[in-house]
């Protein structure tokens, strides 16, 4: 197992995905820095620290780490050994597309039979892989609707950052979600895989076509990717020693969830900051309502949907082993916070 990073408790550290969650939201009106303050210990963000702690983002070997982000790198530090609990998980629909060139005459998930699909290179390793992860099950779950498997298909490796870094808020990361999108464009690719509100900005600006909407489908298990369900981890250490500080950020989630259900429009100036993208691509990119169901739960339907992304993703190679799923859940903290909100004691 990789050695975990020391670092004394006098920080809560946070990281998450330029995508709409209840932590974030709860960080950004400054709800994070007050539970974490109520403490007696500083918050800080990994995306905007330096490289050394930045990197913890996909291995989760940081002592005060509370993680909200694609499911692809939590489980797969978890495989790898890191000592992480599962503590929450949010579903929010993101914009789930198959695109085609603009002259394409792929019409729906059978017309991909005998195509070329854009899959990413490995990365540097199994977590940073995870646009690789998301293109296979994006065109797995696409070729199901028609009855087909991966098999149909040719896949063609497509260019891929080998070690990508949490984004600071000055850093360009007009690629996030869309790779693939050059080959297609010249004409190396007959299919790619797209997600997200930068996704939706992207197929516009090249008159990309949509030719699968893995969203029209109300099957659940057949959107099932990165973000969906949506993850939050915590180091082990930090539960154990320190629970009150995972219970606050859970109680501040769940109170900053509350308050998007009546903010649509800030939540939304808050998405376009956080995913690089305008006002446009965030509306398209999420569902209308989404906005009502930011709240964290570990119900037993979103933990069967995470096992789902668990056995795809050992079984397409992007784990170092199984494990148990269940002995990754903890659910104390989540019953907890809840309490603490419906006794009225989280700060306001």
């Amino acid at each position: 197992m990789t050695t975990v990073v020391d670092t004394a408790l006098d920080t809560l550290w946070y990281t998450r995905c330029p995508v709409p969650t209840a932590s974030g939201l709860a960080h950004s009106l400054g709800w994070l820095g007050e539970t974490a303050a109520e403490a007696g210990v500083s918050l800080g963000v990994l995306q905007d620290a330096g490289p050394e702690l930045a990197v913890r983002h996909f291995d989760h070997q940081l002592l005060g780490l509370v993680r909200e982000g694609g499911n692809v790198p939590a489980i797969a530090a978890r495989a790898q050994g890191s000592p992480t609990r599962l503590i929450g998980l949010t579903w929010i629909d993101e914009s789930q597309a198959i695109l085609v060139g603009p002259d394409s005459t792929v019409a729906g998930a059978a017309d991909l039979v005998g195509l070329r699909i854009g899959i990413p290179a490995w990365a540097q390793d199994q977590a940073r892989s995870f646009p690789r992860a998301m293109a296979l099950h994006g065109f797995a779950n696409a070729l199901r609707l028609a009855g087909l498997t991966l098999a149909d298909v040719i896949a063609v490796e497509v260019e891929v950052e080998r070690n990508p870094q949490v984004r600071t808020a000055v850093r360009d990361e007009r690629r996030i979600t869309t790779w693939g999108v050059d080959e297609l464009l010249r004409g190396e690719v007959d299919a790619i895989y797209v997600k997200g509100a930068r996704a939706q900005e992207v197929a516009r600006e090249h008159g990309l076509r949509v030719a699968v909407d893995l969203d029209a489908t109300d099957a659940k298990r057949l959107r099932v990717n990165n973000g969906t369900p949506r993850p939050i981890t915590v180091h082990a250490d930090l539960l154990e020693s320190r629970p009150e500080l995972v219970i606050g950020f859970l109680a501040q989630s769940l109170r900053a969830a509350d308050w998007a259900a009546d903010n649509l429009d800030r939540v939304r100036e808050v998405l376009a900051r956080e995913t690089l993208s305008g006002p446009e691509g965030v509306a398209a990119a999420y569902k209308e309502g989404f906005h009502k169901d930011l709240h964290p739960s570990l119900s037993d339907e979103r933990v069967e949907l995470i096992g789902i992304q668990k056995q795809f993703l050992y079984t397409h190679g992007f784990l170092a082993a199984d494990f148990d799923l269940e002995s990754w859940v903890a659910r104390e903290p989540l019953e907890q916070a809840l309490e603490l909100l419906a006794a009225g004691k989280v700060p306001s």
